[in-house]
């Protein structure tokens, strides 16, 4: 008798489906607020890693998400204890449970925002969701890009998550950026270019194992994942000027990066 073959994906819909029926039950003590952003950050997160494992294929895609949580893990920890990279701050209890100074589910964004990253970057520049293993050269300017990308993001989300949420404070509010130092953002652009170039450094050795053409679906999950945060920010954004800035600022590599994708699919077509 042949065995019937395991189907990673399946697998990993009934762990993403459970830890979102957990959530309510591990954090039964916690505010409503807390439970749907970690809720929120659990789906977006498992979204991204089953399409990577569509995009790039299963060994690629987890070493992304363990080049992204450690990275992002660690460099929130310097920044809440030392003032590394972001500024000093200190995070409250609105994100849920934390490891260390960190609420667990800011790795797990790390790694969601640093794959996006990776896939627009590839689709506004090549016109494919993943360019594969490539040179040094390359993938620094490519590694760039994304971190561009991810830090479009942080323009408003930050004075959101401050202002509106009092998911963290700032010890420092004087920045030019609704109290955002420079400082902010040149964190962001350093962990995020830092996962994606260590994670394409990686590719040279071991490419996507994927199929040629992956599926339409799966290719438009950080598209998407990306368009219903600018929205988000758009509609929800405190103070209300950076609802504005978030059209243009993630709108503008939104709709580049969907001109690549339907340049890839009229190619593999």
């Amino acid at each position: 008798m042949t065995p019937t073959p395991i189907n990673p994906f399946g697998r990993l819909a009934w762990l993403l489906g459970a830890a979102l029926l957990a959530v309510p039950v591990l954090l039964h003590a916690w505010s409503l607020q807390t439970r749907l952003l970690v809720a929120s950050s659990v789906l977006m997160a498992g979204l991204c890693l089953a399409s990577a494992m569509r995009v790039l294929g299963p060994r690629p895609a987890l070493r992304l998400a363990l080049i992204a949580l450690p990275v992002g893990w660690f460099a929130e920890q310097m920044g809440a204890s030392y003032g590394w990279f972001f500024g000093s701050y200190d995070y409250t209890d609105v994100l849920g449970p934390q490891l260390g100074s960190v609420p667990v589910v800011i790795p797990m964004m790390w790694f969601a925002l640093s794959y996006t990253g990776y896939v627009m970057a590839n689709l506004i520049v090549w016109q494919t969701p993943s360019d594969g293993g490539t040179s040094v050269r390359r993938s620094l300017v490519m590694a760039f890009l994304a971190a561009l990308i991810v830090t479009a993001y942080d323009l408003g989300v930050d004075p959101y998550m401050v202002y509106k949420l009092k998911a963290w404070i700032m010890v420092k509010q004087d920045g030019w950026w609704f109290g955002e130092t420079l400082q902010g953002f040149t964190g962001w652009m350093l962990v995020a270019f830092a996962i994606v170039f260590a994670f394409r450094l990686g590719l040279r050795r071991d490419g996507p194992s994927a199929a040629a053409a992956p599926s339409l679906r799966a290719v438009l999950v950080p598209l998407g994942l990306y368009g219903i945060l600018m929205l988000y920010e758009a509609t929800q954004g405190v103070p209300v000027e950076t609802r504005t800035i978030a059209v243009f600022v993630m709108g503008i590599p939104l709709f580049c990066a969907a001109c690549g994708l339907a340049r890839w699919r009229r190619e593999a077509a």
